[in-house]
This record gives structure tokens, sequence and C-alpha cells, in this order.
């Protein structure tokens, strides 16, 4: 069973955004999206509440039995077609009972345009009604991404965050045990900084666990005994990422001559994180011990059983079968077999 994540490296309870406003939707995504305001400006301070979203198209033929006015609504060819193809009292009448509704925002997409009528009632209305040319699918699954992102669980976690061979491990531990240091060392051999002191984690889907920085920290580290250094500055673009997935999580510890440390590696550890099962590594810390090139190690034996090997389990299976070969010989001291290397002096 996995164990809950240890107050000692989680700093805060789990947030989730309550809501976001439309104005703050439209400035986020104006350039990604090309979106610009067509009407309703005066309600740009309307909470959006729901990451889904909803296409009113029986909303506009006058079933508002199950209409969820409090999404944002996406307004795609069949909607604006099905508008345009009416004669303009019924038109307007249609859009009326809609906008009846406390509608927080209307995207129109695939560069369709509303007619006159329906901007007035918009404007009229207070209800901000944006323009993108992306595409009706496209621009859902874009939208759908950012509000869920959005309005996905997060916390903060003190630790250090560092792409290693494409694998995300989170170095955590109490404050001065080296985590920044170890993380420096990695950066120094060729791998990425996500993010050093503060590691935002969210929680994105039901099994994904993705890892960032803050923006006033970005990749900024600090080095006790010598101060803040920029890792982009000094070590160029290739050294930083933005976000990665937390996979695997490292709590350096100093030995405690009192405390088990796994050594076969069959029973993995795993720490729930925002509901999220983490594989978690108790990696203690003891004078001359290279917790870098260990890291690495733990990197690439994560691959290998991504891959499908498994170390530990594979050398279970040779210890089972010399057992078994040994049982055979019914003989209390087996002969020790001396492996004969040919011409091989050195």
């Amino acid at each position: 069973m996995p164990q809950e994540a240890p107050l000692s490296w989680l700093n805060i309870k789990p947030l989730q955004k309550e809501y976001l406003t439309s104005r703050f939707f439209f400035e986020q995504m104006k350039d990604r999206f090309k979106l610009r305001i067509l009407a309703g400006e005066s309600g740009l301070d309307k909470k959006i509440v729901d990451k889904n979203l909803h296409r009113p198209g029986l909303a506009l033929a006058g079933y508002v039995g199950l209409f969820t006015h409090h999404r944002l609504q996406i307004f795609g060819n069949t909607e604006t077609y099905y508008l345009k193809s009416l004669e303009p009292e019924a038109r307007r009448k249609a859009f009326s009972t809609l906008a009846s509704f406390d509608i927080p925002c209307i995207v129109f997409t695939s560069g369709n345009i509303p007619d006159d009528d329906v901007l007035a009632i918009c404007n009229e209305r207070g209800i901000p009604t944006l323009l993108t040319t992306i595409e009706t699918t496209q621009a859902i699954y874009q939208i759908t991404d950012f509000l869920d992102d959005q309005f996905s669980l997060h916390t903060n976690i003190h630790g250090s965050f560092i792409d290693v061979y494409g694998v995300g491990i989170l170095f955590v531990g109490k404050s001065g045990v080296g985590k920044s240091e170890v993380a420096l060392d990695l950066i120094e051999r060729g791998h990425r900084l996500v993010a050093d002191d503060v590691v935002i984690a969210t929680k994105k889907g039901e099994g994904i666990l993705m890892g960032s920085g803050t923006k006033m920290v970005g990749h900024f580290m600090e080095i006790r005994g010598l101060g803040i250094i920029n890792v982009r500055e000094m070590f160029g673009i290739r050294a930083i990422r933005f976000q990665k997935r937390i996979e695997v999580i490292v709590d350096l510890e100093v030995w405690d001559a009192k405390a088990t440390y796994t050594r076969t590696g069959l029973d993995e550890a795993t720490v729930r994180v925002l509901g999220v099962d983490v594989l978690h590594v108790k990696l203690p810390i003891v004078p001359g011990k290279n917790i870098t090139v260990i890291a690495e190690v733990i990197a690439l034996n994560y691959l290998l059983k991504h891959y499908g090997y498994d170390a530990s389990t594979e050398f279970a299976r040779k210890v089972e079968q010399g057992i078994a070969a040994n049982a055979l010989t019914n003989s209390e001291t087996p002969e020790r077999v001396i492996p004969y290397f040919e011409h091989d002096f050195e």
C-alpha cells in the first residue's frame, strides 16, 4: 500500500482554484488562440467556475432544461449557421433566451462572426464574446486543456526537480541535506533543471503528476556558501525545462543505523501525492557516497523497468534456479563450479 506524503516535505495543503475570470482567460489565451473581443467587454470580470465546456445547440432551439449556463460556451459552425438561418426576429428571440442566463463567456470558433443583433444582445447583457480562427474541434481541445490545468489540484513541495535521462526525479528531504547541490552536480553532467526550492506539483488526469517552478524563482538556485546562481545563464538553454512529469521521488536523509533501507529492490515503495502514486526511494547519505551517480542509476533503472526489464526480479529468478538445481543433486555440500575463461590470464 502506498504511504501518504510525509509532512516533512509537503509544505502546504492541496489547493484548487474556485474560479477564474473571463478577463484572465482572455489575457492568457489571446496570443495563443489569436482571440479578439467582439462584444460584452463590460462583463470580462464574470467568473468561470467549471473546467468543462458547453455547446448550446439545444438551448438555442429553446430547450434549456439541461443548459449548463455557468460553463464557457462554444459556438462552432453548427450554432453559428443555425442562428444565421433564422429570420431576424426568430434569431433575436432564440439568442435572447440563451442570454437570459448568467453566461460567463462565449467563444465563436472557426472565424465565424455572428450577426450584429446577436452582438448587440451580448453588449446589452454584458456577456464577453470572443472570436478565434481556430477550428472548433481543435479549439475545444486546447481550451479544455487550459481550463483543466487551471482547475487542477496542486500543491507546493520543497525540493529540487531534475530531468535525468528523460525521467523526472524530485529530490526531497530536510533543509540543508544537499538537494540543490545534487541538482547542480546533475546539471553539470548534462541533465536539466525544472525547478529548485519550490516545486509546484499539479495533478493532470487520474495518474499523472506534473512538476514546474514558480514564475518568481524561475531557474535560479541557492547554493549555500555561494549564493544565488542563474542556471539558464550559466549553463545555457539546454540545461533547463519548464515542466516535467514527476516519476520518482528521492528522499535524501542522513544515514540512520536504526532505519530500514531496501536491499534487493523487490518491494517497491510508493508515496501518494494529490492522489497519485509515485515511486519513492529513500536514499541514505554518508560521507563519500556519490549521490549524483546513484541518481543517474535510479533513472536508468526506472527506464529499464518501464521497458520490461527488472534486475531485482531477474536476480531473484536466478537465485531460485540455483537453489532448485542444487536440490536436485541431493548433496548437502554441492561442488562449486568455477567459471572457465579460455586463454584469459590478465
